[in-house]
């Protein structure tokens, strides 16, 4: 009887002591994993503000594996942020001569913004929408923000209706129209006034400097909406 204590008094001990070093190495392993995350952090950031266009884009790829696997930090937000308005929102001069316009960093951080749904994400791809002049990062901005689907008080899709209205006058381009109707058909629920979403579309649809097919797509969206906008009239006059 005794010797069976003895042996559960020491299985007992034995447990404890393997908790006690499992232990340890999860402190350990958290610890290295926060280390490891801020040298992540200063990397990405030094590189995000070099002045080199390579070193940009190899922040990017930092940015875009850490988005894509969910372990995106503040500092690294802010790093995505800034390459997204890369040459626009944040501008570097040397004799007064911008030397960070670099439109295809700011598209491709368009283009990761769009897995991070949040309301951040939405205002700055918003400030790029309406404040770039190339279409292609335009073009990217209207798609991730259709991606993220957010449009409270219609926000987003006046901005996608501005953007498009501009573009329209100073370079119509058909694959920036496009997004523009593929964002319209996916928040299309979540708009309140209808109106100038409307009117863009419709511009879309008259317009002959677009490919047919993006055309075609103009009809079909400007009908739809149109036939939702009679009966959301209907139902309110009902009641």
């Amino acid at each position: 009887m005794k010797s069976t204590k003895y042996i559960a008094c020491g299985l007992a001990v034995m447990m404890c002591s393997f908790a006690a070093v499992a232990q340890s190495k999860s402190n350990e392993a958290s610890v290295e994993s926060e280390y490891l995350s801020s040298v992540e952090d200063v990397v990405i950031t030094e590189l995000a503000n070099s002045e080199e266009r390579d070193n940009k884009l190899v922040a990017l790829q930092y940015l875009e594996n850490a988005v894509n696997e969910g372990r995106a930090t503040p500092d690294m937000m802010k790093a995505l942020d800034s390459l997204a308005g890369e040459g626009i929102t944040t501008q570097a001069r040397t004799n007064g001569r911008l030397v960070n316009n670099f439109p295809d960093i700011r598209a491709k951080a368009c283009d990761i913004l769009a897995n991070v749904k949040t309301e951040e994400s939405k205002d700055t791809l918003c400030k790029i929408a309406l404040a770039d002049n190339e279409p292609m990062v335009i073009t990217a901005a209207i798609r991730s923000l259709g991606e993220i689907g957010i449009n409270n008080n219609d926000e987003v899709s006046e901005t996608i209706a501005w953007a498009q209205k501009k573009n329209a006058v100073l370079n119509p381009t058909s694959s920036l129209a496009l997004e523009v109707l593929v964002a319209f058909e996916k928040i299309q629920d979540t708009v309140e006034n209808k109106g100038p979403m409307i009117q863009a579309v419709g511009q879309i649809a008259t317009n002959y400097h677009y490919v047919t097919p993006v055309r075609t797509r103009a009809l079909e969206l400007l009908k739809k909406l149109q036939g939702s906008s009679s009966s959301s009239s209907s139902k309110s006059n009902a009641k």
